[in-house]
């Protein structure tokens, strides 16, 4: 009988897929991930399903939209009833194990893995009344999108890379085990992912890294300067958060800080490759490296995700199958997260979900060119905003209920500068797009059911702060472990 193949499906936390010297970048230190790149095939138009880390997640898992999840904020619970990629995967005979971050709120702290390990740092449960576990020191605010994180940034510690440590630890040590049965003669397949934290802010990194780029930073090429003249969700976003002006200093501070978290996660990730090998585990293995979604790094004049644009709602994707899927290639179709996860259930023979509108990418990664380039990502709020976005061919539509959209042309306009909303001459591939996101998504049924989950989040929240349910998968984050080695002026 022949063996299955093995799989290590590595998913980090706000990577934008620009920052990678496989994509290009000429300043971040990458090595390992340009040489899984080198390997395989690196994905240059990926789409996350939501700009927001618990719907993209859900939905990655499902293969389903947030909205077919129901499933739009991070306070949003997925169904258990809902089968993911960790059900199929052990419905096809593996054992699929998850060690850290996946960030699934509610009981079901599985949803189809069969172990798990480190756990999350953030709760289980919506405002668990346990607050000392997300206690971030002095650099409390700074996870969030606040202005906080800009002005409290430069190098320390953040405590997700001491996360991301203990994850790494625990994958090395689970898979010098599985080297060591192989030794013994026993070689049963293995099915790990490993969820990391990093680059997510904040916007600090250790001295060692910070260094690397510590003058040398650039500034961001796209500038929009805070006017009445932005779109009014920007407006209102830049309002909320207080950056319509951000200084230079907070700026390269930042950047150099994400650069460094961008070469840590490297770093990590080149730990378990290197064990991998070690082992003569990297035999007919599939490895894959993505993210739940991007980071602005100050692109636009804007910070974090929550937007459409495309250092937000791009990730990387890189897939080396050394022996199935030729080296050195570089894709430039338009896929998505949910695709990813049809493409790893395709390559592993194991059952399609019932549910998922992914598409395998199999063929695309061994020869065959037809493709329809097409990608949806949603974003929705408590507080109001419906949004949606569709990438199709050259252009991307993104609807906004109750603002005017936006409309660009990728292919001439890549910075999304010239926004094309209302032109005369582009009102057929308006109405088209906008047509094709209204298709089968029905913003007034969103935003009711939001309203019906923000009543149902005050039972929770009350639930979890008076009954202190107990948290199986919990990593335990300790205020000391974030720190700035200074504080800036």
């Amino acid at each position: 009988m022949k063996k299955k193949t093995n799989l290590l499906y590595i998913h980090s936390d706000q990577h934008t897929p620009y920052v990678m010297g496989c994509s290009g970048d000429p300043l971040v230190q990458t090595p390992h991930l340009d040489s899984l790149a080198a390997s395989g095939v690196i994905f240059k138009n990926t789409y996350c399903p939501s700009p927001i880390c618990v719907p993209s997640r859900m939905s990655t898992l499902t293969g389903c939209f947030p909205y077919e999840n129901e499933c739009w904020t991070n306070a949003h619970v997925l169904d258990s009833g809902i089968p993911t990629l960790a059900h199929s995967l052990g419905a096809a005979g593996y054992n699929p194990i998850l060690f850290g971050r996946m960030h699934a709120m509610g009981p079901d702290q599985l949803h189809g893995y069969a172990e798990r390990y480190v756990g999350d740092h953030s709760q289980n449960y919506i405002e668990s009344n346990d607050k000392s576990s997300v206690d971030h020191g002095e650099l409390t605010g700074t996870q969030g999108p606040t202005r906080l994180s800009l002005t409290k940034s430069g190098p320390g510690q953040n405590a997700y890379q001491v996360h991301d440590e203990d994850v790494v630890d625990a994958v090395i040590g689970h898979l010098n085990k599985l080297g060591q049965l192989k030794n013994e003669g026993h070689e049963d397949p293995f099915c790990l992912s490993v969820g990391l934290m990093l680059p997510h802010q904040p916007f600090v990194a250790r001295k060692e890294d910070y260094q690397l780029y510590d003058g040398k930073m650039t500034m961001p090429r796209i500038q929009e300067p805070f006017s009445d003249k932005l779109h009014p969700y920007f407006k209102e976003w830049r309002q909320n958060t207080c950056i319509t002006d951000v200084t230079n200093e907070e700026i390269l501070r930042a950047r150099t800080a994400y650069w460094a978290l961008v070469t840590r996660t490297d770093i990590l990730i080149g730990k378990i490759l290197k064990t991998l090998k070690e082992n003569g585990l990297d035999n007919d293995t599939m490895i894959v490296y993505t993210s739940d979604h991007g980071e602005q790094v100050g692109e636009h004049n804007l910070w974090w995700k929550q937007t459409f644009y495309e250092n937000s709602v791009k990730v990387p994707l890189i897939i080396s199958w050394p022996g199935k899927i030729p080296p050195k290639q570089i894709n430039n179709n338009i896929v998505s997260s949910l695709d990813l996860n049809a493409t790893i259930l395709d390559a592993l023979n194991a059952p399609a979900l019932p549910r998922s509108r992914g598409r395998s990418m199999m063929d695309l990664m061994t020869g065959e060119s037809k493709w329809e380039d097409l990608a949806y990502s949603e974003y929705c709020t408590a507080d109001g905003y419906i949004h949606r976005m569709i990438r199709m061919g050259d252009y991307k539509f993104n609807y906004y209920k109750g603002m005017p959209g936006q409309l660009f042309n990728l292919k001439d306009d890549p910075d999304e500068c010239c926004d094309l909303f209302g032109l005369a001459e582009y009102a057929d591939i308006q109405k088209t797009l906008q047509n094709k996101i209204l298709e089968e998504w029905d913003p007034e049924w969103v935003e009711t059911k939001m309203t019906t989950k923000s009543s149902d989040y005050t039972i929770f929240s009350s639930w979890a702060n008076n009954t202190k349910p107990q948290e199986y998968y919990r990593w335990n984050l300790l205020p000391e472990m974030d720190y700035l080695d200074e504080v800036p002026s």
